[in-house]
């Protein structure tokens, strides 16, 4: 039973495309979660760890995407541990041949190494058509115009069993900007938005976890020294291996939250976010299933909705470091 282990179980979260100053970026905030996941069980979603070739995901993680993630704070689910991930991959119709190459030999690749079960990919009937922006805050955004190409062939793969899906959408590389200040380190990235919202509907839709990973037609390695939290993505023409290893790592979401053999909203001790990213149902709701929710000073975003301007500064927990909140989280449960 999950309950006997002795470490407790606290959930690490930066909320995607928002421009946070840890976890904005490629991977940036793992070696902070990686600190509590010595200590605790620690739920994340997978921008914490995402790092395209690189995850920094560990056994002590529980891999959670964001649409299961607000319905397990909303205490409408629970997550239940598995080791029968059989994983499901979709690919965009629009993603050129030279590229849907390099993320089959990709594919191959990890079923080689690791002995992962990933079935046969699938590609759309219809291109998706991605399109990604920057909203009136600065924050990560998109649209996309034919999502039923991707629940259509979502629902293929669940057919054949999936527990899991990985989705490879075309990306147009008109609209980046590659000497932006997301190459240095700062900045919002502008993909991140539009990611969140393709896996938040198709879990939604489908009832299993499903991940993303753009895919650019003419991106390069980049050869010049860049900034540290961005460089994993550049150093790849693929982004997709990290959601294989995240996946690992992910609990199935199951709709009986008295089942004793998971983990219920109930079991988590803290709920971790930047200090201005509040603004969401998640918070509420953790704060409803008493779940004590903490925020980092030194992690800001673009959202600007922090306890004070959300009416609940008498609620929410203000910790100045990522270090001193695993302190005071020490000093509580000592780790066990």
């Amino acid at each position: 039973m999950y309950k006997s282990k002795k470490k407790d179980i606290i959930s690490f979260i930066v909320p995607t495309g928002i421009g946070a100053k840890i976890g904005g970026f490629a991977g940036d905030a793992s070696s902070y979660a990686r600190k509590f996941a010595q200590h605790f069980n620690v739920i994340v979603n997978p921008n914490v760890v995402n790092a395209a070739l690189f995850s920094g995901i560990t056994k002590n993680m529980i891999y959670c995407e964001g649409y299961f993630l607000d319905e397990f704070f909303a205490n409408n689910i629970n997550l239940k541990k598995t080791h029968n991930h059989k994983i499901g991959v979709i690919f965009d119709k629009a993603i050129n041949n030279d590229i849907l190459n390099i993320h089959i030999n990709t594919i191959n690749a990890i079923k080689t190494v690791y002995d992962y079960d990933i079935l046969p990919y699938i590609i759309t009937n219809k291109e998706v058509g991605v399109k990604f922006y920057k909203d009136e805050n600065g924050g990560s955004f998109g649209d996309v115009l034919n999502p039923k190409t991707l629940i259509d062939t979502g629902a293929k793969l669940k057919l054949l069993g999936a527990t899991e899906i990985c989705v490879v959408c075309n990306f147009n590389d008109d609209e980046l900007d590659e000497d932006s200040d997301y190459i240095q380190g700062q900045g919002v990235d502008i993909v991140g938005g539009v990611e969140a919202i393709i896996s938040h509907y198709m879990s939604k839709e489908l009832k299993i976890m499903t991940v993303h990973a753009p895919a650019f037609s003419n991106i390069e390695i980049e050869k010049r020294i860049i900034h540290p939290k961005s460089a994993s993505e550049y150093i790849t023409l693929t982004y997709l291996p990290c959601l294989f290893f995240g996946l690992q790592q992910a609990y199935k979401p199951i709709y009986n939250i008295n089942d004793s053999n998971s983990i219920n909203v109930k079991d988590v001790k803290a709920l971790i976010l930047p200090y201005n990213a509040l603004g969401s149902k998640l918070v509420l709701n953790a704060l409803n299933n008493n779940v004590k929710v903490i925020a980092i000073k030194e992690n800001t975003s673009c959202i600007n909705a922090t306890a004070k301007d959300l009416g609940l500064e008498n609620y929410i927990i203000e910790i100045p470091s990522y270090k001193e909140c695993l302190d005071y989280l020490l000093s509580r449960n000592n780790g066990c």
